[in-house]
Formats: structure tokens, sequence, C-alpha cells
């Protein structure tokens, strides 16, 4: 069956989250052959949209407002419900991000829609079966949508995006909306991370925890991770003891992360951390403790001190750089 089939495009710092690519590449999968129609929303957006062509979209719809500048739900939903009035969509896919996980329940809840979220992977056949962790990503559930709106969030860095094609074009659309009574207005954004890759769609993330010591045993992970082009994350335990920011966390009360390597550097392995990267594609542990937890899910272990480990495992990543 073919629908038409919306899909949020993001825009962080100035481009396009990768995020947006791979909700397309959930979209098309949806659609069933069926059209694939881009949303930018925000302040001067339009100039997004031959790369959302280019990754597979066939059309883009663009809302622009001074309203859109940052993002607000009330500011976004009253966007995004302009644009669905206009489309009337058979499906609607978000990435499973902060902003995806705050606006999609407020729209299923005006659209009295269900909402399948944090989804893995999409199977087509007689009915499209959609993939989710449950129980701290211990278990998985797979739901089919009988009837109605197929609403759905993607968690980042598990749909693969279409393969590039600048080949590719398609119509801009321009739809007006009348974004008022906002009860939040955001006027300034300070942010306390470190410039660098985005936690939440790393490929290689190298992460410590209370084994670390302090915030100064974090720079022996932030080379390591600036050599393999990567993002540095935390514990709880780490971001607890005063090592490193909050939004640095991965786990159960942080952030959920899925890239193809994970270094877990001093992190003892316990359930919360690994609610938020089990699902890592290849996990490496480092630890002093041949005992501790974090093995039981590593593809490789290295029992050691990290402060000796890590260094050497830049140096030899340096080399390899070189060689290549």
């Amino acid at each position: 069956m073919a629908r038409k089939v919306l899909a949020l495009a993001e825009i962080r710092d100035g481009s396009l989250r990768n995020v947006s690519f791979e909700a397309i590449a959930a979209a098309k999968i949806i659609a069933q052959g069926g059209e694939v129609v881009s949303v930018l929303a925000g302040e001067s957006v339009q100039s997004y949209a031959n790369e959302l062509f280019f990754h597979g979209a066939d059309r883009v719809v663009v809302v622009e407002h001074p309203h859109l500048t940052h993002y607000t739900p009330d500011g976004y939903s009253q966007a995004l419900m302009a644009v669905i009035d206009e489309e009337k969509p058979e499906g609607i896919v978000f990435g499973h991000t902060a902003l995806g996980k705050d606006l999609s329940p407020k729209l299923a809840t005006k659209l009295n829609s269900g909402l399948v979220s944090d989804v893995v992977s999409v199977e087509e056949g007689g009915n499209l079966i959609f993939t989710r962790p449950i129980y701290s990503g211990k278990a998985f559930e797979k739901k089919i949508v009988t009837d109605g709106l197929i609403f759905v969030t993607v968690r980042p860095n598990n749909i693969p995006p279409l393969e590039r094609d600048e080949s590719r074009s398609g119509e801009v659309k321009a739809i007006s909306a009348d974004i008022k009574d906002l009860r939040t207005i955001v006027k300034e954004v300070v942010r306390k991370t470190t410039e660098g890759v985005d936690l939440s769609e790393a490929k290689v993330i190298v992460a410590g925890g209370r084994g670390v010591k302090s915030a100064e045993g974090f720079k022996p992970l932030q080379e390591l991770a600036k050599v393999l082009g990567g993002a540095v994350g935390a514990s709880r335990g780490a971001c607890d003891a005063g090592y490193c920011d909050y939004s640095l966390q991965i786990g159960q009360t942080g952030k959920v992360v899925t890239p193809d390597l994970y270094i877990a550097c001093g992190i003892s392995g316990a359930i919360q951390h690994l609610a938020g990267m089990s699902n890592s594609k290849v996990i490496v542990a480092i630890n002093k403790d041949p005992e501790a937890n974090i093995f039981k899910v590593a593809d490789y272990g290295i029992v050691g001190d990290l402060f000796e480990v890590v260094p050497l495992l830049t140096e030899e990543f340096k080399k390899l750089k070189v060689h290549s």
C-alpha cells in the first residue's frame, strides 16, 4: 500500500543532523513506493532542502517563522500541525532525539493517534513490523500498526541513510503557520558541552567512569576520541563525582547511544549504564578489575590501568592513520 509519509528534518549548529536522513530512510520503507515529504521548520531554513533531496526525499515542505528559530514544543507543534493539515499524510517519522521525544507525544495526542517510539528497525512484509527495545534494552518487542496514522520515532544510528545522490531534486513548498500564544520563548542558548561530534549520533564513543578519578582523567579519553573522530561520554558515577558535565551522561537516566564502537574506560558496568549503551555494535572494555560487570557485555576486554592502556591505543591509532 503506497503512502505519503512526512519525515521531520532536524538542524543543529547550522547543519542537518544525520538522524534527518535516517528518518527519510525509514519513511521510504513505510511509504512502500509512495511519497516521502521531508519537513523543515525554522527561520531561513530553505537552503537545506537540496541535501534532503540528495538523501531520498521526494518533496520538501518548509515552515519558516521567527518563533521557530529555537525549538519550543508550542511553536513546533503549531508548525507541524499546519503541515499535517495541508499534506494529510498516512505516516510520520521523527528522530528519537530530545526534540522528537518531546514533540511526538504532543502531536500524537492532538491527532488522536498511536505512537511507536524508539524504533530500531522497520521490516517490510504483509504488515510493517517495528522493532523497539524494552526493559532497558534487555528485550525487544515487535509492533504492527493495523489502522490509522503510522507515527514512529527512530533511534539514531540504527536505520542506515540512503546513499547520497546529488542528481536527485524535487519541489520545495512553503507553508505559512500562524504561531501564537507561546508559553515559552527561548532568547538565548548557552551550551556547557564542548564542541565536537554529537554524542547521540557519534559512530565512536570513548566513555569514562569513576575509574578516571578526576576531571583531568578525562584528557586521555578526549585525545583518543579526537583521533578516532568520536565523542566522549561518561557514566553517571563520573558525573555524580563532578568529573564531567551531566550532558555527557550515558545510561538509563542519560542518553541512549548505539555507536559502531564503544570504548568503556574505568566503567564497572552498572545495569543503569548498560541500559544506555549495550546495543552498541562493538564494545571494548578497559578495567583493572577482571570481575567487573562491563566485561559480560564487552566484545573485547582489556584488564589493565586505563591510564596506561588508553595512551597506548591512541598512539597505535595515530600510526594507523599515518599509514592509511
